[in-house]
């Protein structure tokens, strides 16, 4: 017995997502559309409000070898907020656009500092403090890892 067109074509389909780790497939021909969809949790593809200070990655506890030398970060007072995912880190809702923050500005903490974008879907990182940004430390546009700091904001 053979098994209708359509049922072999989604078997197909299943299996690009699996050999390809998609989370979706959306398909459109002739008028016909096909969408399907892991049920296992991504990413959402709503905008997602995401409250600043999460923190960073604990140390693995490994020590350098003898002779490597490592960055020493200096340690101040400053409230980091920390990227919440890895993406792309833009300062202004668009191109053209004032940046969201800039140093010197008081902030409350629902203030929206940034955008990183992660699969084309746009996450608002906020500050989590009231304070003044004092120093941005990512360039527009850059990538940016989970837990990377992007702000230090002077607590008031």
């Amino acid at each position: 017995m053979d098994l209708p067109k359509y049922v072999k074509e989604l078997k197909d389909l299943l299996e690009l997502m699996k050999s390809h780790d998609l989370a979706e497939v959306e398909l459109e021909e002739e008028g016909q559309k096909i969408r399907l969809r892991k049920t296992e949790p991504h990413i959402s593809a709503a905008p997602v409000s995401i409250q600043g200070g999460i923190p960073a990655a604990l140390p693995t506890g490994n020590v350098p070898e003898a002779g490597t030398e490592e960055p020493v970060e200096v340690e101040d007072d400053l409230h980091k907020v920390d990227s919440p995912l890895v993406g792309t880190f833009y300062r202004s809702p668009s191109p053209e656009a004032e940046s969201f923050v800039s140093e010197g500005d008081r902030v409350d903490e629902d203030t929206v500092l940034c955008i990183v974008e992660a699969m084309k879907v746009m996450n608002e990182v906020t500050a989590g403090v009231r304070g003044i940004v004092r120093e941005a430390l990512v360039e527009n546009g850059d990538p940016v890892e989970f837990g990377e700091p992007l702000f230090k904001i002077e607590t008031s």
